[in-house]
Order: C-alpha cells, then structure tokens, then sequence
C-alpha cells in the first residue's frame, strides 16, 4: 500500500451515534430521509457528538480534525434558544487520567449567532477549527450543542459530519 495524504476526508455520524439529554426522542424514516425526531417540548436539551475519526500516537499520521457539521431542522416554532456550540477535547494520560479542554473555533456564518440558530428551517451548522490538530491515540473530541425548545418546537436531528485530513 502506498502513501496516502487525502484533505478532503469526511466521516457521517448518525442520529443514533448522537448523544441527547433530554426528550423523547423517535427515529423516523419520512420522504426517504432518516433522522431521529424529537417530540416537541418547552424543554432544554444538549447534543453530544462524538467525533469518530482515526487516531494515531505518530505525529502527523492519522486525521487531522479540520471541522464538524451539524445538520438538523427546527419545524413548526422557534427554539428558544441554541446558545452553545463548542468542541471538547478530551485527553487520557498513561495513568488513566482524564482532562478536558474546548477547542477554538468558528461557527459558519450562517449559523454564527442564536437568532440565526433557533429559526424554523434546515441548518447545516459548521464548526471550523482554528488549529486543527492530529488526532492523538489518547484524544477524543465531541461537538456540545445547547438547544432550549419552546412548546411548539419540532426538532429533528439528522446527524453530523467529521471533515479530516488522513494521512497514512
């Protein structure tokens, strides 16, 4: 096999891979599309991502987290708000220790600021790193959303998207 340096790498999340707080929450195949529906609600609720993506104790070798997508709908109300968007960074030492961190970042700017976040419609949210870092073998990172409904609010959650470099 030879050597592999590809930019464009991009790793789809499910609904179901996602990590929800709160509601009930209904997967739901409609008009061929499939996303995991949440009852609407006057409730807050976060979103966890976990960003699954190779690793590696090399450096340079492995992914490079360049930035995560976020894709949902809000139908029938307005949230209430959507203030968080935030990458952890979870570290493990050689002795078990675990220890977190956020990582900078920027939100597209289509979805920069709550009002635009919280509206009735699609939303293809991008966070793009800084920095983007290698992925350490003891490194694992997760997209936190923090989203407040409003008792009509329909929420359906169609996954996430991982972009990387891979290098091998």
């Amino acid at each position: 096999m030879g050597y592999v340096n590809d930019t464009k790498f991009s790793q789809f999340i499910t609904p179901n891979q996602i990590v929800k707080s709160a509601g009930t929450w209904t997967p739901t195949l409609a008009a061929n599309t499939m996303g995991d529906v949440r009852t609407a609600a006057d409730a807050a609720f976060n979103i966890f991502v976990p960003i699954l993506i190779p690793s590696n104790d090399d450096a340079y070798k492995g992914a490079k987290l360049l930035s995560v997508d976020l894709h949902y709908k809000v139908a029938t109300a307005a949230m209430d708000s959507v203030t968080t968007v935030e990458l952890e960074k979870m570290s493990i030492s050689a002795a078990g220790v675990v220890s977190g961190a956020a990582v900078t970042g920027t939100v597209d700017a289509a979805n920069d600021t709550d009002a635009e976040r919280l509206a009735v419609g699609d939303h293809f949210l991008t966070f793009t790193i800084t920095t983007p870092a290698w992925v350490d073998k003891d490194e694992v990172y997760w997209l936190y959303v923090t989203f407040d409904a409003a008792a009509g609010s329909v929420f359906t959650l169609w996954g996430a998207k991982a972009n990387f470099q891979l290098r091998a």
